[in-house]
């Protein structure tokens, strides 16, 4: 966001996170809830939210929305579905392991996602956008990562320990070849924007 504003505000609501967060020039980070940012009234020219939305109380985020923006202001959210492997084999693999062995830790919210969060209602002047999808070349090591972070997961280790990890990483390694041979990894990226109207 930076390459593109002078001045960009990142909020986080865990301090924890926004510890961690890489110092860039020209980004200010604060701890906040996006319900409530601190902002003054009519400040900002964007808002946005990745991957979040659901873990919202959407209402009085987009009343927050509304107080921040300048008058022609607009909002963006998005999130991204389930990853893609780059055959079929492999893609059953990860797909049996992600809505089968670790479906039911998946929260309700994650539906959100998976719909797009076109089930929220967005009070917003509503603007078309194209499709989009996230790529990325990953290795095994690197994709299993990926699937640590994943909150279903951490909540299947917590309760069941990592021999489901561990055997999807077995599984998928009869197939993948050298482990450390990238495979290209794809997901939906879903995107809802609006504007707050004329200026």
């Amino acid at each position: 966001m930076s390459l593109y504003f002078d001045r960009v505000i990142a909020t986080d609501a865990s301090p924890d996170q926004i510890a961690r967060a890489e110092p860039r020039r020209g980004i200010e980070y604060r701890v906040a809830r996006a319900e409530s940012s601190g902002l003054p009234d009519k400040s900002v020219d964007l808002v946005t939210v990745a991957q979040a939305l659901h873990w919202l109380d959407a209402e009085l985020f987009f009343a927050e929305a509304q107080r921040v923006l300048a008058p022609g202001g607009a909002i963006a959210v998005w999130g991204y579905g389930d990853p893609v492997l780059d055959t079929p084999e492999l893609q059953a693999i990860l797909y049996e392991f992600n809505r089968g062995t670790i479906e039911s830790y998946w929260l309700p919210e994650r539906q959100l996602v998976l719909d797009g969060y076109s089930t929220i209602p967005l009070p917003f002047d509503e603007v078309a956008v194209p499709k989009f999808a996230l790529s990325r070349e990953l290795t095994l090591p690197a994709l299993i990562g990926y699937v640590r972070t994943w909150s279903a997961t951490a909540r299947y280790i917590a309760e069941n320990g990592t021999a489901a990890l561990e055997q999807l990483e077995a599984d998928l390694l009869k197939l993948w070849g050298d482990p450390l041979r990238p495979r290209l990894v794809e997901a939906p990226l879903y995107l809802r924007a609006g504007t707050t109207g004329p200026r």
